[in-house]
C-alpha cells in the first residue's frame, strides 16, 4: 500500500507540471545582465565612431589661408593662368592677388589662395579638384578641358584617347600622357609624378606646386610653373623656391666671365714684361 501510495504522489506532482515553462534558478538576473552588458557595448563603439576624426578635420581650416602654384602645360606652352575675381572669394579656393580681386578687379597671378570656409572643404576635403571645380577645368586620366580664355590658340579640350591630340603643335605625331607634376615643398628639387586620380590630390601644406601637364609620353622635362617664383610673397619660406630657380644663373655667369677675365689680364701683362726684360738685356749684353 506504502509503494501504491507514493507513486500516486509522483504522478500527481508529474502532472501539474504539464505544460509550465522551466524557469532558471536564478530567476532574471543572468538575462538582465547580459542585456546590459550588450547595450554597454553597443554605446561604446557609437562613442568610438563619433569621436574618430572626420576627413574634414586637420588643416586647412576657416581662417587658414595657404597658398600654392599651379600651371597647365600642352606640348612646350604653359598656358596663360585664370583670371581671379572677387566673386570667387566666397569659396574654398580662387586665384589672382587677393587685394586686387578684392577691390573689384581680376587679376591672373598663377596662385591658388585656398581659404577653407566654415562647413566646406577643410581637412582631408581640400583638394585639386576643389580649386579646378572653381574655374571650371575638367581634368580626368585621358582628357583636360579649359576654359577657351587660356588655350592654346582655339583648342580648349584634350582627349589623349582620340587621335593626335598635339596637332598643330611642336609635339605633333608623339602618343601623349596626362600627368600633374607635385612639388609638395617649396625650395625643394625633389616632386612627384601623377598619373591618375588627379582631382582627389589634397592640398596637405602651404607652398604646394602643381603643374598639369599634357606631354608626349616619353617627356621627363616638366618644369616648375612660372608662378612658383612669387609663392615668397605670400609663404616666406618659400624664399629658397625663387633661388634655386635662379641660382644657376646668378652664380654661375659671374664665375664663368669674370673669374676668366681676372685671372687672363695679369698673365697678359706680366708676360709682356718679363719678354721685354730679357729682350733689352741681351743686346746690352752682346753690345759689351
Amino acid at each position: 500500500m506504502a509503494q501504491s501510495s507514493s507513486a500516486k504522489k509522483v504522478a500527481k506532482l508529474a502532472s501539474r507540471g504539464k505544460g509550465k515553462k522551466v524557469r532558471f534558478s536564478g530567476g532574471t538576473t543572468f538575462p538582465a545582465i547580459i542585456a546590459v552588458a550588450c547595450i554597454a557595448m553597443l554605446a561604446l563603439i557609437t562613442y568610438a565612431k563619433a569621436s574618430m576624426p572626420g576627413v574634414e578635420t586637420g588643416e586647412p581650416q576657416p581662417g587658414t589661408t595657404w597658398t600654392m602654384a599651379y600651371g597647365i602645360k600642352v606640348c612646350d606652352l604653359e598656358l596663360n593662368s585664370l583670371d581671379g575675381s572677387a566673386t570667387e572669394l566666397d569659396r574654398d579656393a580662387s586665384t589672382g592677388d587677393p587685394e586686387a580681386v578684392a577691390a573689384g578687379g581680376t587679376d591672373n597671378d598663377g596662385l591658388i589662395h585656398y581659404h577653407a570656409v566654415a562647413g566646406g572643404n577643410t581637412g582631408g576635403r581640400a583638394k585639386l579638384g576643389v580649386f579646378l571645380d572653381v574655374y571650371g577645368i575638367k581634368l580626368s586620366d585621358n582628357k583636360l578641358e579649359v576654359p577657351a580664355a587660356i588655350g592654346y590658340g582655339d583648342t580648349t579640350s584634350w582627349n589623349i584617347d582620340s587621335g593626335d591630340v598635339f596637332k598643330g603643335t611642336p609635339c605633333e605625331g608623339k602618343k601623349a600622357d596626362i600627368r600633374v607634376r607635385v612639388w609638395k615643398q617649396c625650395g625643394s628639387g625633389e616632386f612627384e609624378d601623377k598619373v591618375t586620380d588627379f582631382r582627389n590630390l589634397r592640398f596637405t601644406n602651404n607652398g604646394m606646386t602643381f603643374m598639369i601637364a599634357v606631354v608626349p609620353a616619353d617627356e621627363k622635362d616638366i618644369p616648375l610653373p612660372t608662378s612658383s617664383t612669387s609663392l615668397s610673397k605670400y609663404v616666406p619660406t618659400c624664399g629658397a623656391s625663387s633661388a634655386t630657380t635662379t641660382a644657376p644663373v646668378d652664380t654661375t655667369a659671374p664665375v664663368d666671365t669674370t673669374a676668366p677675365g681676372d685671372s687672363t689680364v695679369p698673365a697678359d701683362s706680366t708676360v709682356p714684361d718679363s719678354t721685354e726684360a730679357a729682350t733689352t738685356t741681351a743686346p746690352a749684353t752682346a753690345t759689351t
